[in-house]
């Protein structure tokens, strides 16, 4: 890393890596004081951090701009009021639709009792009353079971990892000398580390972003020593026992209906090159594809030199040949779209949203009429989804109201140019030639059924990598990166289809036998119903 003093003439530029100035900053700590300290810790590392985002070709102004500046909500109202402008920002409401709630009621927490899904659940009967006898205070009705129970929530801490200490105690005869050592407990497994240990680490591993030195620090500071080395070596194991589970949610996911995908930045310290990769791509990646069908979804990630239209065409080649081929949504990348296989192309109708976004200070009242305009349409999409209409009753919907919305935008648009309102290099100009660019593939959803309108649902899912990327800053080798992406594409389809990934990572791991002989009957979605079908629900109950 270069530092260039605010002088060049009179001083040289000086040479200096992070770590020479982390080690001057040591010496200087009890002057500066905690908070002095940290405050230029972190300044330092940004600088580092920058100078490594400016040796990649692909870094530019804006993303430097988010990076170092506080990211500003892109909802409509938000926007257009930072430019000086109010907006109601009302979307519309379907016919015979109920005023919206003015507030929750009061004395009902943020979240309900149903919402604590992994509590566990204890039924409490009355002390002195049951159903049938005669009423305590009338002494003529009889009490009856109400259908919905008093509700009390009480939460406590515990350690993410704990550990028993079984003291067997040992007998010797004093005459010969014979040792005799009490039994070990019924249900203590052979295993130090069972299964529960290893998708925990899984889960604060690649769940939820937290780095091996991280946990290894919590675990010690509650009296649980857990190296680094040997969390690594338990998702080790576990990975290759998963791999099944793996390998039939990609056999799955290729005959999905809907596919999102789209690429982020990740890096990997020695990872080796593909033998189909040119040598003058340098760039790391993860990709996160989405698929959608049956009304399932499944996440998938794939990190290396490969783009994610290169990464859907691996998971198109197992798609059946009978069947259509998939919509696919992503942004207007050429990166994004696969070579070799049809797709039905889809483009992100927030990202020619957000070019709006971004000039808005400049054009308020033409970048007004975009977000409003398209506020409306995002509108109707929410009342499709309430309604719970099927693909097809979603497009007739989409063609009835949102289709005249977006020809008139579409009319707005050109209108700009031929009237001659807009300079095309401008900004504003810039953001209407993407979207006149790529119209149809923005509209595809009132075109299609089942066609989406953005992209979000990828964006989404890619913050597990990126959360990755900001705690633990790398992969370590090729053979780390695909243990990430297997751990986080089954984490993740879980989340995506309302599956406790803590309980399927620990049944995956106790019948991986099982998995490895049938993985189709041990998906997220049905892996419960194979439990109990088999009675393996029943005896890990007992």
């Amino acid at each position: 890393m270069s530092v260039t003093p605010p002088s060049p003439e009179s001083t040289p530029q000086i040479d200096v890596s992070c770590e020479e100035l982390e080690a001057l900053l040591e010496k200087v700590r009890s002057e500066l004081g905690e908070a002095g300290y940290q405050k230029l810790q972190a300044a330092i590392r940004t600088l580092g951090y920058v100078t490594e985002l400016l040796r990649n070709q692909e870094a530019t102004l804006a993303s430097l701009r988010r990076l170092l500046c506080h990211s500003s909500t892109e909802k409509t109202s938000k926007v257009l009021k930072q430019a000086g402008i109010e907006s109601s920002d009302n979307k519309p409401q379907p016919p015979g639709a109920p005023p919206a709630a003015k507030g929750a009621t009061a004395g009902h927490g943020r979240n309900g009792s149903a919402a604590y899904r992994g509590a566990r659940k204890v039924s409490v009967p009355h002390a002195y009353l049951k159903a049938g006898d005669p009423c305590p205070d009338c002494q003529c009705g009889k009490v009856y079971p109400q259908r919905d129970p008093g509700v009390l929530v009480r939460v406590k801490g515990q350690a993410p990892i704990a550990a028993t200490v079984y003291e067997l105690e040992k007998l010797r005869c004093n005459l010969c000398g014979d040792l005799f050592t009490a039994t070990v407990p019924e249900g203590v497994g052979e295993k130090k580390y069972d299964e529960t240990a290893a998708s925990m680490i899984a889960m604060l591993r690649y769940g939820s972003g937290v780095p091996w030195y991280r946990l290894q620090g919590l675990e010690k500071s509650l009296g649980i020593p857990l190296p680094m080395a040997t969390q690594c070596e338990i998702v080790t194991e576990t990975a290759v026992m998963l791999q099944p589970a793996l390998q039939e949610l990609t056999r799955q996911a290729a005959r999905g209906e809907v596919v999102h995908n789209d690429d982020t930045s990740m890096r990997v310290l020695s990872l080796d090159r593909d033998a189909d990769i040119s040598p003058e791509r340098t760039g790391v990646f993860t990709s996160g594809l989405v698929w959608i069908f049956q009304a399932r979804r499944i996440a998938l990630y794939f990190t290396g030199c490969k783009h994610a239209g290169e990464n859907l065409a691996a998971v198109l080649k197992q798609r059946p040949t009978d069947l259509p081929p998939p919509i696919q949504m992503c942004d207007a990348l050429s990166r994004n779209v696969p070579k070799s296989f049809a797709t039905l192309l889809a483009n992100c109708l927030t990202h020619g949203r957000r070019n709006f976004v971004e000039v808005t200070p400049s054009f308020p009242e033409e970048c007004r009429f975009v977000l409003e305009t398209l506020g409306e349409v995002y509108g109707y999409d929410d009342q499709a989804r309430t309604q719970c209409l099927s693909p097809e009753q979603r497009l007739h919907f989409h063609q009835e109201h949102s289709g005249p919305v977006m020809e008139k935008l579409k009319v707005w648009l050109g209108a700009q140019f031929a009237e001659r309102k807009v300079e095309p290099n401008s900004g504003l100009g810039k953001a209407i030639s993407y979207m006149l660019n790529h119209w149809e593939k923005l509209t595809l959803f009132l075109r299609v059924p089942g066609a989406p309108l953005d992209n979000n649902i990828a964006e989404r899912a890619l913050k597990k990598a990126i959360l990755h990327r900001k705690n633990s800053l790398f992969y370590k080798n090729r053979n780390g990166a695909q243990m990430g992406d297997l751990f986080m594409s089954l984490i993740h389809t879980c989340e995506l289809n309302g599956v406790n990934p803590f309980d399927y990572l620990n049944e995956l791991q106790r019948h991986a036998e099982e998995l490895k002989q049938t993985p189709s009957e041990w998906m997220p979605w049905n892996y419960r119903e194979t439990l109990a079908r088999t009675g393996a629900l029943l005896d890990d109950a007992a």
